[in-house]
């Protein structure tokens, strides 16, 4: 798994306003579809795009088949698929945001090859990470659930 500073991570998090989430998925309970809704709640603002979907709506936003229907710039391209479709994905989000700043491959989604041409490019890329998770964890939500609060104790308070 490659690593990244926290710095790193929050950087690019802090970046970025704009978040093309391919693979989204209209059910709820969908990993997917929660990430999306909560980036859309943190204010970024998400284009869900997948084919089994397009034409429905989520979050208010019009599901769209493919990266090349988003009308807007985007700065960031959140990958819900499996590795073997990733090149194509890249390779789309590089022909059609001339100006993106991230690939994002969630948790166990990793792809060297297409990492490395994107990278190319200048673009940033993270592997097997989940940016819901790290937004929380770098900007102290964790907290409010109860998490990561740096008290270890079996005392009721």
């Amino acid at each position: 798994m490659p690593t990244y500073s926290d710095a790193h991570l929050k950087a690019v998090l802090q970046g970025t306003r704009s978040i093309a989430v391919v693979g989204v998925s209209t059910n709820p309970v969908r990993p997917s579809n929660y990430v999306a809704r909560y980036l859309g709640l943190k204010g970024f603002r998400v284009h869900p795009v997948n084919p089994a979907s397009a034409g429905e709506t989520l979050y208010g936003r019009k599901v769209v088949a493919s990266l090349a229907e988003v009308t807007e710039p985007v700065d960031m391209v959140d990958i819900f698929r499996r590795a073997e479709f990733v090149p194509a994905i890249v390779d789309e989000a590089m022909e059609v945001f001339p100006d993106l700043k991230t690939i994002w491959m969630q948790i166990g989604i990793e792809h060297p090859e297409a990492a490395a041409r994107a990278e190319a490019r200048g673009i940033i890329v993270i592997q097997d990470r989940c940016p819901k998770i790290e937004y929380q964890r770098l900007f102290g939500e964790l907290r409010m659930g109860g998490f990561a609060t740096g008290m270890i104790s079996s005392r009721l308070r």
